[in-house]
């Protein structure tokens, strides 16, 4: 584990590892997320998903629960500091009798079907994820369900983002400073689609409008939700210089939206502590 996450990880430590007495700060992942029991939960968007899956993950270990990580895309190899054990194996059966033997021993386990050459992680399909979810122990399910090239702002691709059925909760993040960006291929992931989902000529800044826009928008990065799940906005990165204000900008601009999923917009600051500046609800 390097220095940076030691000293995460002790600050996780630190305020999750309280007594029933003691009331947690504001400013957590869990609390922010609004999370209930046996959750499956779906991060899709652009902007530290992978971050935050393994972030969260730290939270809900440090807090008692059994978790099992794992992404129906691809994902860069977790680091020891980010998941207690990796699994891989491309047969499905195995996959779910090792997070069966081993989760109590290992209490957070993230799970994969093959090492590509590029170093990534080929994940899993939405029906395993299903099974996964049903065995004994599993407290929360998280999976990475789509992707953005390291990108702030995206729209999906036609295939995208591959949300399992029974997700529970999705988490839509987009980072702020993509805000005011030019429209290009150097800072949206899709730049086509974001132009034609907002209208936004490529070349032009993006306006709180358009990202509003994206994330509310049939085809936006929700598109595929299942009709009964929660939905979370994610605005990251609000830790830089006047991002916040922008954040809160965006916000209204979705709650004038009238998503009938969507019920907060965490303000989020995922390579800070806490990871959570605010919550916004409509």
């Amino acid at each position: 584990m390097d220095p940076n996450q030691k000293v995460i990880y002790s600050l996780i430590e630190r305020f999750i590892k309280r007594g029933p007495e003691e009331e947690k700060p504001a400013g957590f992942l869990t609390e922010a997320l609004g999370l209930k029991a046996k959750e499956v939960i779906s991060l899709v968007g652009a902007g530290g998903k992978t971050t935050l899956m393994f972030r969260l993950a730290k939270e809900l270990f440090l807090g008692g629960r059994n978790v099992v990580t794992t992404t129906t895309t691809k994902i860069l190899e977790p680091t020891p500091g980010e998941t207690n054990f990796l699994f891989i194996d491309p047969d499905g059966d195995k996959m779910i009798d090792f997070v069966q033997s081993h989760l109590v021993q290992y209490r957070h386990i993230t799970v994969a079907q093959e090492k590509l050459e590029s170093g990534k992680l080929k994940g899993v399909s939405p029906n395993l994820v299903n099974e996964l979810s049903r065995v004994p122990g599993v407290d929360m399910i998280l999976i990475e369900a789509d992707g953005a090239a390291g990108r702030s702002i995206k729209a999906p691709r036609e295939k995208e983002p591959i949300i399992p059925f029974n997700t529970t909760l999705v988490v839509a993040i987009l980072g702020v400073d993509g805000l005011e960006k030019e429209l290009n291929e150097e800072n949206v992931f899709q730049p086509e689609r974001v132009s034609k989902m907002t209208g936004i000529p490529i070349g032009e800044r993006l306006t709180d409008e358009a990202i509003a826009l994206l994330i509310t928008h049939p085809e936006g990065i929700f598109k595929g939700a299942p009709p009964l799940s929660r939905v979370v906005a994610f605005l990251n990165k609000v830790d830089i210089p006047n991002s916040r204000e922008k954040a809160k900008s965006i916000s209204q601009k979705i709650f004038e939206k009238r998503h009938r999923q969507i019920e907060r917009v965490v303000l989020g600051q995922l390579k800070k502590e806490p990871p959570v500046a605010e919550v916004i609800f409509p």
